[in-house]
């Protein structure tokens, strides 16, 4: 048994070694390119000589210091809003995003930002990218235009296939840039959850995510704008340029009309921006609400691993649900609270303070790796006092004050990541609870101070009740319950899993990947 032993550790010794030259190797052979020659440029502040900026300063002339919000809780006006505030901008749009996908959205976008740098607007589009499968060519021709810069965060020196450099560069690949955010002429934010792709905005057959955006104006803008500057002049920013080779890319036909940007269903309806959050403030058909407002977001050294204690988003949200007196709800697509999240959730809720969790359930989440992250913690959560309710796929059925439009859909998922304190503080954001967001990716957010936008958060709970199940302890065994116009019905066994399932969730639980999720 000793030499068995000897011989496995000396096999296991000389695979290391072999890992470690072949990350050299690779390392020499695919090196990321200097960023000594990369460009530095700051975000263009609001003007009174553009429409928006103009707007802007006519609301805020009467509530002064204060920033206009105004939610954004359906899909398709989601996307409507970005695209008729681009096609309104004069003098600049930034614009950072996870995923920005080459599908409809996607491509409507590109378009509306194309045009925009067309009309002699500076265009800054900075991109995860993880999230840019098949763009390259687009992305690096675009970049090459006037007006038109596109850098990539944390890229991967090979481009296909993209993941090969986790095997090498796994620790940098490992951290990403999840935000979200889309500033026009420095005046007019969105501020969210939502990616560019067709599945935010509720225009795939195959369902679409629960999500929310914030429109902002006024004072939180100027912070937001310098929040984009402190990532695209960051160690992860690279110019598209440097990264894809551009010889050969040309333009696709959708930009120029030689080829159908979409499906007419879906274009259609993308394109109908009469209505949406960004059309009633510009037309001024719906006044704003005045109020105290930040964005918070993690360093951008995060994504190298370098953030500086004390300068993490979980820092700064961990300080405000300590804050809380009388109730907490919480939204998040995928809610892993570790021991340390599970302990701080737990002494809030001694406090006598009413805490509540909305996340997916196993039959709605995208990822049921992380599912198995979150079922761990359900049965000592519970036991804390803390209630959880698991979003079941009827969800779109629900109507639009729980912040998500009347669309029918049978197969929603919950994508949505935000947090209502004592009816009167909200965050909205890119930041899930969950170990990847805490310490690994890059997240930013708004938070404010706004009764009307937590009221209607804290009333989704209520609203959401049929299309939810309620998770509860009965005699130290987990309970699903489902309510219908018949009562209540109890699920004895997780719905939708089957015994495979279950065990497998239970294997994956006990596996020491927390980190990673």
């Amino acid at each position: 048994m000793e030499r068995v032993m000897m011989l496995f550790l000396e096999v296991l010794v000389v695979a290391a070694l072999l890992y470690g030259a072949c990350v050299i190797v690779a390392r020499l052979a695919f090196p990321l390119p200097p960023l000594n020659a990369r460009g530095e440029s700051r975000a263009i502040a609001a003007s009174e000589e553009t429409t928006l900026g103009s707007l802007v300063a006519e609301g805020q002339s009467g509530h002064p210091g204060k920033t206009g919000v105004l939610g954004i809780p359906d899909g398709r006006g989601a996307v409507a809003s970005r695209l008729l505030l681009a096609r309104r901008a004069e003098a600049s749009i930034d614009a950072l995003y996870y995923i920005l996908n080459g599908d409809t959205s996607g491509r409507l976008l590109l378009k509306a930002l194309f045009e925009a740098a067309e009309r002699g607007v500076r265009v800054r589009l900075l991109l995860d990218d993880n999230g840019t499968e098949g763009l390259d060519e687009t992305l690096a021709v675009l970049s090459a235009r006037d007006n038109f810069e596109v850098r990539l965060f944390n890229p991967s020196p090979v481009r296909n296939p993209k993941f090969a450099s986790y095997f090498f560069d796994f620790f940098r690949m490992n951290r990403r840039m999840h935000n979200k955010a889309f500033i026009v002429d420095g005046a007019v934010a969105i501020v969210g959850g939502r990616n560019m792709a067709d599945e935010y905005f509720e225009l795939t057959d195959e369902g679409f995510f629960v999500d929310l955006d914030v429109l902002a104006a006024g004072a939180v803008v100027p912070d937001t704008a310098a929040v984009f500057d402190a990532y695209w002049n960051s160690g992860s920013a690279y110019p598209v340029e440097s990264i894809v080779e551009t010889a050969d890319a040309v333009l696709p036909g959708w930009f120029t009309g030689n080829e159908a940007i979409g499906p007419h269903s879906a274009v259609e309806p993308m394109s109908q921006m009469q209505g949406s959050a960004a059309d009633r403030f510009v037309s001024r058909d719906v006044q704003l609400e005045w109020v105290e407002a930040e964005v918070i977001a993690d360093d951008p050294a995060k994504g190298l691993g370098k953030a500086p204690d004390g300068h993490l988003m979980i820092d700064r949200l961990r300080a405000v649900t300590d804050a809380v007196t009388s109730s907490l709800d919480l939204v998040s697509a995928y809610f892993i609270p570790g021991r340390k999240g599970l302990s701080h959730f737990a002494g809030i809720a001694r406090k006598g303070v009413k805490l509540r969790v909305l996340t997916n359930a196993f039959v709605t989440t995208d990822v049921k790796l992380v599912h198995a992250g979150y079922a761990k913690y359900r049965r000592a959560l519970l036991k804390a006092g803390i209630a959880l309710s698991e979003l079941k796929p009827e969800a779109g059925a629900i109507s639009d004050r729980a912040l998500i439009s009347k669309s029918g859909s049978s197969a929603a998922s919950l994508h949505a990541k935000t947090l209502a304190i004592d009816g009167k503080l909200i965050f909205v954001g890119s930041f899930n609870f969950d170990p990847r967001s805490a310490l690994l990716n890059c997240e930013m957010g708004f938070m404010i101070e706004s009764p009307v936008l937590a009221e209607r958060m804290v009333g989704r709970f209520d609203d959401f009740a049929a299309a939810t199940y309620s998770v509860r302890l009965d005699g130290g065994s987990l309970r699903w319950i489902e309510t219908g116009p018949d009562g209540e019905a109890v699920h004895e066994t997780e719905p939708g899993m089957t015994i495979v399932d279950r065990w497998f969730i239970g294997l994956l639980g006990r596996l020491p990947i927390e980190w990673l999720l």
